[in-house]
């Protein structure tokens, strides 16, 4: 047989076995598949749903039990997960349990978040039904949810994505005669995406009271700009009407100045309030409320912002279940030419302490990381986070950057912001004597700066 009739035949034969090697691949992935279909189609019965009709009977006696990742299924669910977090901190958000109030457009996709992400358990709560209006901004809901709950449309539609998680859908309005009720049972944290004033600051007063984490989602309406989204403590959040009036009453009803993070936009709105527009003159605004309180002026949305509100949230969340620690980025308002200021205030400092700059080892972009990032453009003696906007970079006029430790150079790793009363305090005392008198103080201090060492590798 010639050489070419051979390469043809070894050709040949190496195909067909590719071919049966494809079919076994493909034979197998759609047995798999129909394995898995079979049994998620066991499991909406046993709950009581159809893949036709899912409406939930009962829940799952196995959701948040430990071995609920051991499932083959469940495991390649949320197998992104899994190597994302590792199996043990999985574990810990598929064991927790959240409480979501408010389920429109922020509200739904954060609970859809957090239900993709495996959390075991949810309650759902909402008074408000569906309506065609929000489904330009809605999770889940299609037209024929319209006129429904939005707390069971979203149990039956995540009762087809996640059956194992344990969903309690409650349709009634949050306040004083339902606190008990919804805030019991320690959730492991508790979203507020409620977009009524007076409902929003009792939920978040009750949260500080109870002792219970809470994530709040301030104004997403009338914005465009999804770079501008940020999470920060309450009293950070600036640019945002809702924002101030939340601050206000928590402070003058409750006495909480902050302790809260919330999800806020930098961007101011875009776009006002519309009013109301009644179809016939005798009938007025109030004629349009569900309960009695409530807004009935309309705010405008694009879709796409409260969808990103709620992602954020849904990860914030998720990240602290599983115990993934991360800094959120400070809002600091200052622009390039602060920190060349502090930059150069610090040369001027080092020659008059040390008779020369030489080790001076940052510059002014290094200067930026240090003051905004570590020191959140604050005192290191007043981390309080009070003073936003314009007030901040007032503070710049009485702030320097000085060594902590006066025996190593002015690195990122060993410079604290002060001011200039408190860096004339530091420089004529020893970190001894700060250790002793002040041991709270000079633990966060090295732990912030031990930050910078590990980010830069130093």
């Amino acid at each position: 047989m010639g050489e070419r009739a051979k390469e043809w035949l070894l050709a040949a034969g190496a195909g067909a076995a590719v071919g049966a090697l494809s079919a076994a691949a493909v034979m197998n992935l759609f047995s798999r598949s129909k394995r898995r279909e079979g049994y998620v189609r066991n499991l909406l019965e046993s709950n009581g749903m159809t893949t036709g009709n899912a409406r939930p009977n009962r829940h799952l006696s196995a959701v948040g039990s430990s071995d609920l990742l051991s499932d083959e299924v469940v495991s390649e669910q949320l197998t992104r997960n899994i190597q994302f977090f590792g199996l043990d901190s999985q574990k810990k958000v598929t064991e927790s349990y959240v409480v979501v109030i408010g389920l429109g457009g922020v509200g739904s996709h954060a609970t859809s978040m957090l239900l993709r992400s495996g959390v075991g358990r949810l309650l759902l709560v909402d008074f408000d039904q569906v309506s065609l209006s929000s489904l330009n901004r809605h999770a889940v809901a299609t037209r024929d949810d319209v006129g429904t709950s939005k707390a069971l449309c979203l149990k039956k539609h995540f009762s087809m994505i996640y059956p194992e998680c344990q969903i309690d859908a409650k349709v009634q309005l949050y306040d004083a005669s339902s606190e008990a009720e919804i805030l019991s049972g320690q959730p492991d944290f508790v979203l507020d995406c409620i977009d009524n004033i007076d409902t929003k600051v009792a939920l978040l007063a009750a949260c500080v009271r109870r002792g219970l984490k809470v994530l709040s989602a301030m104004g997403a309406g009338a914005r465009a700009d999804p770079t501008r989204i940020r999470v920060a403590d309450l009293r950070e959040s600036s640019n945002d009407p809702l924002s101030r009036s939340v601050r206000y009453r928590l402070k003058k009803g409750h006495g909480i100045e902050g302790g809260i993070p919330v999800v806020f936009s930098l961007e101011k709105p875009k776009a006002k309030l519309l009013p109301f527009q009644a179809s016939k003159e005798e009938e007025t605004p109030s004629d349009y409320q569900i309960v009695p309180g409530f807004r009935v002026r309309i705010i405008p949305v694009l879709g796409t912002i409260p969808a990103i509100f709620g992602q954020v949230m849904a990860s914030y969340v998720i990240t602290q279940l599983a115990g993934l620690d991360f800094q959120t980025e400070p809002v600091v308002n200052l622009d390039l030419d602060h920190y060349r200021i502090l930059h150069q205030r610090l040369i001027e400092h080092e020659e008059l302490m040390y008779g020369t700059a030489e080790q001076v080892l940052v510059d002014a972009e290094e200067v930026m990381y240090i003051v905004k990032e570590l020191w959140r453009g604050r005192s290191a003696r007043d981390q309080s986070q009070k003073d936003t906007g314009r007030k901040m970079w007032r503070s710049v006029n009485e702030l320097m950057l000085v060594r902590w430790d006066k025996s190593k150079a002015a690195g990122i790793s060993n410079l604290i912001l002060l001011k200039f009363s408190e860096a004339d305090a530091h420089e004529s005392t020893t970190l001894d004597r700060i250790k002793e008198e002040e041991p709270e103080f000079y633990s966060m201090v090295s732990r912030v700066l031990k930050r910078a060492e590990m980010e830069f590798a130093l």
